[in-house]
């Protein structure tokens, strides 16, 4: 049950961000407005983005009139049936946005929502739920929405758009019509059962789309709302119910993450560590974030870890376990120190790099190759290890 669970959970997230809209067809298909039924909310338009307290105000007569008949009968099972919208108008990605959800009848069940990267026709989404963070990459194409990656204990921020699928499992599907069905790879069915039900959450109640997924001893369903995407899911399985739902939605924001540096102290052999608090905006990239800070000291103390005129070429957690970071080749000469000193250096951006991927090897290399100074030479592969003997408070 509890793996069960997790994985509802983690399917759940993927698709919180998702703008799908709950479609209310009238019988020649006029294009339709979705909006929340609680008229004592409030509504406005931030530049076309909506969050929970910004609704269509658009009440027309289609959103009252229920055609789930004609949707039912209409459609064959071959998407001969077409939906006046397409996938990317139910997919309004959100840049610089956090979506909360709270729960109930599991831990994981409340968790936060942010976009990490927006790259083409991917979005890579980042999941917080108590204390654990998942990556999952999201892929429009072809008519349909996939979960095509998912990496878990990401506590790190790292561009994974390009990495190579691990998952193929289609999140919708068009027509986006009541009785469109397709099967999941663990052979769980799921179905659009709904086009106009109304669902209630603590941002509000809305008028929206059902999607149902049945597995052998489980259901899941989820909500999907104009404009705003998946405001709630519930799943049922061996007389348990486990529930999310949209709470709010914060616009223009920063993920903020807290990452301990540590800086050779001058006037002893210790390593000071530095927490810092960054802020990143929807495809920042991390590397610009982390080299400005290896050259921000807080304490006249405390010595820079690189000079002016060094870069990050690159700096990626590699499938060996190692963090693999690049710096350009005048990484010795602008340190211009003596052994032990380039030594604490080197230490101090081992013990950062590695507490921020949760590793013990960092490799570090000058323009591509291993790294090498009048003091100190590395051979390929050889790589840097975590070492706290030398840290104090």
């Amino acid at each position: 049950m509890k793996k069960l669970l997790a994985s509802f959970l983690l399917l759940f997230f993927t698709i919180s961000l998702i703008g799908c809209q709950g479609i209310v067809p009238t019988d020649n298909f006029d294009s339709i407005s979705q909006i929340k039924t609680d008229s004592n909310k409030s509504s406005s338009n931030d530049e076309g983005n909506t969050d929970s307290k910004e609704k269509d105000t658009n009440n027309g007569d289609a959103n009252k009139k229920n055609t789930e008949d004609t949707i039912s009968n209409n459609y064959n099972g071959n998407n001969s049936l077409t939906s006046p919208y397409s996938i990317k108008d139910y997919y309004p990605i959100k840049a610089n946005t956090h979506y909360i959800y709270e729960g109930s009848g599991n831990e994981l069940s409340s968790y936060s929502l942010w976009t990490d990267y927006i790259k083409d026709n991917k979005v890579q989404l980042r999941i917080e739920s108590s204390g654990t963070i998942t990556s999952k990459i999201i892929e429009s194409n072809n008519n349909e929405l996939k979960l095509i990656y998912e990496k878990e204990d990401t506590l790190y921020r790292e561009d994974l758009t390009s990495k190579k699928a691990n998952k193929e499992e289609i999140l919708l599907k068009e027509p986006l019509v009541k009785g469109n069905q397709w099967t999941l790879p663990d052979k769980d069915v799921r179905t659009i059962t709904n086009v106009n039900i109304e669902v209630t959450t603590p941002s509000g109640s809305y008028k929206a789309l059902e999607v149902t997924t049945k597995g052998k001893d489980s259901e899941r369903i989820d909500y999907y709302v104009l404009n705003i995407g998946l405001v709630k899911t519930i799943l049922k399985s061996n007389g348990t119910e486990v529930v999310s739902s949209l709470k709010e939605i914060r616009n223009n924001e920063t993920l903020k993450t807290e990452i301990t540096f540590y800086y050779p102290d001058t006037q002893s052999d210790k390593l000071i560590p530095i927490k810092k608090k960054l802020s990143f905006r929807t495809n920042d990239i991390t590397k610009l974030a982390i080299e400005k800070e290896f050259r921000t000291v807080p304490k006249d103390n405390l010595n820079k870890l690189l000079g002016p005129n060094v870069k990050i070429n690159s700096l990626y957690l590699n499938n060996d376990g190692m963090v693999y970071v690049d710096f350009t080749k005048n990484f010795v000469s602008d340190l211009n120190v003596g052994a032990s000193f380039e030594l604490k250096i080197l230490q101090s951006i081992t013990n950062t790099l590695g507490e921020y991927y949760g590793v013990e090897k960092v490799y570090i290399t000058l323009d591509g190759n291993p790294y090498s100074s009048g003091h100190i030479s590395m051979k390929k592969g050889e790589a840097f290890t975590v070492d706290r003997t030398q840290v104090t408070e």
